[in-house]
């Protein structure tokens, strides 16, 4: 008896250390500094894109919206962005796996803080928020289109807006309706029938149009949540009040997640991402084609001509660090995948790169036994997290949504 009232009177103190003994948290100045880095008010001001010089103008931006939500803009008319890309689901779609004119092998990411990311799509396989907008236009599973019929389409339907923006358009007349050194192989063809001068002028309007997306993509932000409230309060030494005042499941997962659960080593930040690539022993897709992740995503970004090196980017190549020293290769790289930002992760299952698990339950529970990797290594190690601890770690990501 005297032995459980021991362990009774450990639990009672752990319990007080936790809430103050007067129901307010207690965070050791470590702590605090560490969840005052992941307020959103700690998030700087949007770096101007020097690759791309209409990305702050307006009429740019309104160019892109139209066109990101325009039907036009693929193949057979019935895919634009905002197919995958929801404007009331965070600009995504809650599927495991995108589905445009057919279904790809990857999860919609959402938009919000988008242009602040140093690489795009899960393997980072494009190096600019342009040069992203422009590869599902062409992707055969996404808008299926072809860069010469975006060229005509431009003209056709948008040419004045279009030219008090960028400039005079292109003589396209005897541009073929449908080319590209992408797509079918009629396609291509007509794209290798083409003079240099003419592949140029098709490939400007193109990197135009991505341009014009990105400029609109720099608009969607992310917005204040309880964690954010929680945070400043904590700060500042306010006592919690309303939404912010978070319960003692709450606390403790946010400690979790800064401590024991070490989540915060690549959720870091005020948007929860260290915009990195990890190999986190996700298992793949039994249906899907083989997907390696970041490894295979390094000689895309190097052979893309709308990359920080070619000729579409405005500005000098001072832009290009981040393309000039990319890790080219190590097993590091296998089957790693970009690190999403959290915010809002409550609202949107299923989770991981192909959507392999339809839960944040199952998200933690995935990270407490942590799995070996298929192919590579993973760098997570076993947490063995309790049915309480992931519980409240849970509990804690929810308030980062809305």
């Amino acid at each position: 008896m005297r032995r459980l009232a021991g362990v009774a009177s450990l639990l009672a103190f752990a319990a007080l250390v936790l809430l103050g003994g007067c129901g307010k948290p207690q965070f050791s100045d470590a702590e605090k500094k560490t969840i005052a880095s992941l307020a959103l008010n700690t998030l700087p001001s949007l770096k101007t894109d020097t690759t791309n010089q209409y990305a702050d103008i307006p009429a740019a931006a309104a160019l892109g919206s139209t066109l990101f939500f325009d039907t036009g803009m693929s193949r057979d008319g019935t895919v634009s962005c905002s197919t995958c890309h929801k404007i009331d689901r965070q600009f995504q779609d809650d599927l495991p796996q995108a589905v445009g004119v057919g279904r790809t092998n990857r999860r919609t990411m959402p938009l919000a803080g988008v242009a602040r990311d140093p690489w795009f799509f899960w393997d980072g396989r494009r190096d600019s928020l342009w040069a992203q907008a422009l590869t599902p236009l062409e992707n055969p599973l996404e808008q299926a289109g072809n860069r010469a019929a975006f060229a005509h389409y431009i003209k056709k339907r948008f040419g004045e807006r279009y030219e008090r923006i960028f400039g005079p358009l292109p003589d396209l007349s005897t541009v073929p309706a449908n080319a590209s050194p992408l797509g079918t192989d009629a396609e291509k063809a007509a794209w290798n029938g083409m003079s240099a001068g003419q592949q140029d002028d098709v490939n400007r309007v193109f990197a135009n149009i991505g341009k014009s997306i990105a400029a609109f993509e720099r608009s969607i932000e992310p917005q204040e949540t309880r964690f954010d409230r929680f945070a400043i309060d904590l700060a500042t030494g306010t006592e919690p009040q309303g939404d912010a005042d978070f319960s003692p499941r709450e606390i403790l997962g946010l400690k979790l997640f800064i401590g024991k659960a070490n989540c915060v080593t690549c959720h870091n930040g005020p948007r929860f991402t260290d915009n990195s690539f990890h190999n986190t022993g996700v298992p793949p897709v039994a249906d899907l084609p083989l997907d390696r992740g970041r490894v295979d995503a390094v000689a895309q970004v190097e052979a893309d001509p709308f990359n920080c090196f070619g000729k579409f980017r405005d500005g000098d190549e001072s832009a290009c660090r981040e393309l000039r020293f990319m890790v080219k290769d190590g097993v590091q790289l296998v089957r790693a995948y970009k690190t999403p930002s959290l915010r809002g992760v409550a609202e949107r299952p299923p989770y991981m790169h192909a959507g392999q698990f339809s839960s944040l339950d199952e998200v933690a529970a995935h990270y407490s036994k942590a799995p070996l990797a298929v192919e590579g290594v993973s760098e997570v190690h076993p947490l063995d997290l309790s049915d309480r601890e992931r519980e409240s770690l849970v509990a804690f990501l929810k308030t980062l949504s809305e």
